[in-house]
């Protein structure tokens, strides 16, 4: 990992972002984040048996008058598509943030086709995406990203580079 500060960016900026409500798939590249969401009491942190679910959590969250986010390893982009269509059909707010694989320096062949189409799926769907290659500018992508989700109402993803998590290596 280039920076061990990302994680903390990113939960600074939901805190600035009045983020409540954190779904998360486990993820090796959001540990950080996922440990500091758990030990915080201002956030409900919420695990999820896949990123679909987080959709609907999102959404119940918004209704229910709280702010969300999901946090999800890159694969998962490809598990939410069919979720998509609702938050897109009900305008509803989705802040996503995406810890990439098969991208950079990628040693399992299953991750390469979504690390390599994430950000063109995304947009298909109308997601606002923001791609983030350097560990400093993860936070105020996350700020932006969050202002696009939650005074749209719209979809908004980060998408964190694999040369920031770094690439894993089964030896």
């Amino acid at each position: 990992m280039n920076n061990t500060t990302w994680p903390d960016d990113i939960f600074r900026a939901l805190m600035d972002l009045d983020v409540i409500q954190v779904g998360y798939v486990p993820d090796a590249g959001h540990t950080k984040l996922i440990q500091t969401c758990i030990a915080d009491n201002r956030v409900r942190a919420i695990p999820l048996t896949s990123e679909e679910e987080g959709i609907g959590l999102l959404a119940g969250a918004w209704l229910g008058g709280q702010r969300g986010a999901l946090l999800m390893q890159g694969s998962g982009i490809g598990n939410i598509v069919n979720m998509l269509c609702m938050a897109r059909a009900c305008r509803l707010p989705l802040l996503m943030v995406a810890t990439m694989r098969g991208q950079w320096g990628e040693m399992n062949p299953w991750q390469v086709p979504m690390g390599q189409t994430a950000e063109e799926t995304l947009k298909l769907q109308d997601v606002t995406v923001y791609s983030v290659d350097r560990p400093e500018d993860v936070g105020e992508a996350v700020i932006a990203a969050g202002r696009i989700a939650f005074n749209g109402p719209a979809m908004a993803a980060v998408l964190i580079s694999q040369r920031i998590i770094g690439s894993k290596d089964f030896k």
